[in-house]
């Protein structure tokens, strides 16, 4: 294993995303846990085929056009190839290919460098596993 002498603080979120198509905001549990670590990078990443991270607005019907605009783009039907799990479940392992599922942010200060409206998103579609898992990593500057 290489090691440049700079440590990464890394945790483990475990998500509840529910049964059906959403948008969970980590913004706050994302804020806590950079909050006093200085200036580097936090990248998040949700180790699952079916599920993503975005950078968006959320509260003002933001996140819910963006799973109306994935299940317009993506629709769960039987069309797609990959056909285990519930039907359309397909969808969802093509979601990653649309939204990654990973986003690394500056953090300055302590303080995660995002705009004005922009949030810290899990975007999950996939009704099959109601619980995530989203590792929030910090690399000092």
């Amino acid at each position: 294993m290489l090691s440049y002498g700079v440590p990464m603080d890394s945790t483990v979120l475990t998500v509840r995303t529910g049964s059906r198509a959403t948008v969970v905001d980590l913004t706050d549990e994302a804020a806590q846990f950079v909050a006093d670590k200085g200036d580097g990078l936090l990248h998040v990443f949700v180790p699952h085929a079916t599920a993503g991270i975005a950078i968006l607005e959320t509260g003002a019907g933001s996140d819910e056009d963006l799973i109306t605009a994935l299940e317009h783009v993506l629709p769960a039907d039987n069309r797609w190839r990959h056909r285990h799990g519930s039907p359309g479940h397909g969808r969802d392992h093509v979601l990653p290919a649309f939204i990654a599922p990973y986003a690394t942010l500056p953090v300055l200060a302590g303080r995660i460098a995002l705009g004005t409206w922009q949030s810290i998103c899990l975007v999950d579609t996939n009704g099959d596993n109601p619980t995530r898992q989203v590792r929030l990593s910090f690399l000092p500057g």
